[in-house]
């Protein structure tokens, strides 16, 4: 179906803008304000470290309304409506496909590390030397082109083996727990505070054939929710968390709770700049530094508890 996207400036109340069009029969609105998308970032910091330069610069200076109209008969009549109530939208005419898979063509089949090649679930490749991991992220982070997730997949690589058991915090798209699975680990427990994460990452646990008896994925927060933690247990040999450094710091105290005797704790995300305070605080906890990864801006560390 096409769509004609209709643009207006919305200067300093874009609010007061949006009740005029709703009164005029205009729905699904969208503000984009440079201001909003400020406090946004403000309010919501401990998700992220880093925020792309090129997002950033989409929101300089910017206060508008979007909105969408269909292209046909009753679009052109709302459109008529518009202009005779004085207004003139920019026009621009878009595709469903065109917001709906258009970024599947930036996703191809990715070698990472040593061992994986991470297939999305539209593609089709095969490489007799690596493990295929099948991915369709949807919404959720973790496409395995990140160096953040890169590093923890190169990591797993290492930890991996029969009978281990891994708990991932933050698993977003599953992918590092089914690679874990894939290596010939025995379960695989995943958290995320994002509630649409359970049922993308059993999805992606089904494109690799792998049985809900061995991946397990709740929704919730750690940080918070004590019989979260509880439910989640002990007895982990593998403890990841690809998450933000403002996450990691009061994760790393609650993880020795999760682990195994001599078990490991894998961090990543950490946004160059803030690995040395992420290295202070697992030394702080009891944690010895086994390895460290860079890659581009971003750093992931390997750790375990030190014996008592």
């Amino acid at each position: 179906m096409r769509w004609i996207e209709c643009v207006l400036p919305a200067g300093d109340d874009p609010d007061s803008l949006c009740m005029q069009l709703a009164e005029l029969g205009v729905g699904g609105m969208v503000v984009e304000d440079e201001a909003d998308f400020r406090n946004f970032l403000e309010n919501n910091h401990r998700y992220w470290d880093y925020v792309d330069e090129e997002l950033e610069q989409k929101f300089t200076g910017v206060s508008r309304v979007k909105f969408y109209l269909s292209d046909d008969d009753e679009g052109q009549e709302m459109l008529t409506v518009l202009r005779a109530a004085g207004f003139e939208p920019e026009l621009a005419v878009v595709e469903d496909g065109d917001w709906e898979n258009s970024w599947r063509a930036y996703y191809k089949p990715l070698p990472v590390g040593e061992k994986f090649l991470v297939i999305p679930a539209w593609e089709e490749a095969n490489d007799p030397e690596r493990v295929p991991l099948r991915l369709d992220p949807g919404l959720s982070f973790g496409t395995g082109s990140h160096a953040t997730t890169q590093m923890c997949l190169r990591m797993i690589e290492k930890l991996a083996g029969p009978d281990k058991r891994v708990l991932d915090l933050g698993c977003g798209s599953g992918i590092l727990g089914i690679g874990a699975l894939l290596l010939g680990c025995r379960e695989s427990v995943g958290c995320d505070i994002d509630p649409l994460v359970p049922d993308t990452a059993r999805s992606n646990a089904a494109l690799n054939d792998l049985q809900d008896d061995r991946f397990f994925v709740s929704a919730g927060d750690v940080l918070a929710d004590k019989s979260l933690r509880a439910r989640l247990g002990s007895g982990y040999d593998l403890v990841l968390a690809n998450i933000v450094a403002d996450v990691i710091l009061p994760l790393t105290p609650l993880v020795p709770e999760f682990l195994a005797p001599g078990g490991r704790f894998v961090c990543s995300g950490i946004i160059e700049g803030r690995q040395d305070e992420i290295e202070r605080v697992l030394i702080r906890n009891g944690f010895r530094i086994l390895e460290k990864l860079h890659q581009d801006d971003w750093y992931c560390f390997c750790s375990e508890r030190e014996e008592a």
